[in-house]
């Protein structure tokens, strides 16, 4: 399995971009939409770089520049030991990969996962903690673990699609519904970037979560706590599919050209047309995966 780029690597690479010098601050959620991943691993990395004194902590306040990073990447990265794969990461995805195959049971104890992907005890947790953030396991009671029943079949994942395709029209119908200007922005700058070539190579992390932005965007802008929280429950649990999917990309192209349909729709308050624009793009998605059921299953 291919590993991901270290996130800490990436947010060196940030910080050179950005131009920023010595005392500047480094928000995680600012990070978090760049990378186009959770806050999870932007914290882990953030604390890894400050462990190597790259970066100074300020309670209460977040971390800033303490180094210079003036040096190519790669030498950095090779000096502060930064140019190892993103441990956890890598091991993220394979859990989920050898869950899908059948290879974990339903119940498994830490100790397992420790040895069976070679982890520190450290970075067992931070396995465990990003499964357990995103719905997927959860520890039961006293001892061990246990995955959840839910998406671990192409048809669970067909379902959350049908269940997407009821709420989120709907949800751009909602007396009052106002997605705010650099929210719209954001999510049509994301477009933008993988229409110019991050659909080869952004990871599925980034673009799964780049996916979720975009339609959770959307729905919080109803103002319905109720179409809110069910959309987000939905999107923590139906990674582990979603992830499988990603690797046949063919299809984001014309993903990205519909998401900007429906965001020009809704800059231009036609909000109607948004709907059923927004409607006919999760039922090609549903049908598309459909056609790529063997590949969920392999």
């Amino acid at each position: 399995m291919k590993a991901e780029k270290s996130i800490a690597v990436q947010i060196i690479e940030f910080i050179q971009a950005e131009g920023l010098t010595i005392g500047d601050h480094l928000p995680a959620q600012l990070l978090a939409d760049r990378l186009r991943v959770s806050r999870s691993p932007i914290n882990e990395a953030l604390c890894l770089l400050h462990e190597k004194g790259v970066l100074s902590r300020e309670r209460n306040r977040g971390y800033f520049l303490a180094k210079s990073v003036s040096q190519p990447v790669a030498d950095l990265a090779g000096q502060w030991g930064l140019d190892e794969s993103d441990v956890v990461t890598t091991v993220y995805f394979k859990v989920a990969d050898d869950r899908l195959k059948g290879l974990l049971s339903d119940e498994f104890s830490e100790s397992l996962i420790k040895n069976r992907y070679g982890l520190t005890a450290a970075q067992l947790q931070a396995v465990l903690s990003r499964i357990s953030q995103e719905g997927w396991a959860n520890r039961k009671p006293g001892y061990g673990w246990i995955f959840s029943s839910m998406l671990t079949t192409p048809d669970s994942l067909l379902q959350s699609y049908r269940l997407r395709l009821a709420l989120e029209p709907a949800a751009l119908l909602e007396p009052g519904y106002r997605l705010d200007p650099q929210v719209l922005a954001r999510c049509r700058a994301a477009e933008l970037h993988l229409l110019e070539g991050g659909i080869e190579t952004d990871t599925a992390d980034q673009l799964h979560e780049r996916g979720v932005r975009f339609h959770e965007s959307l729905v919080e802008a109803s103002g319905n706590p109720f179409f809110i929280d069910t959309i987000r429950r939905v999107n923590r649990v139906r990674r582990l599919l979603s992830y499988r999917s990603m690797q046949n990309r063919k299809r984001y192209k014309e993903h990205c050209l519909q998401h900007l349909g429906v965001l020009e729709l809704l800059e231009k308050e036609r909000n109607e047309e948004a709907s059923e624009a927004l409607r006919r793009h999760l039922f090609s998605t549903l049908k598309n995966l459909g056609e790529i059921s063997d590949l969920l299953k392999s």
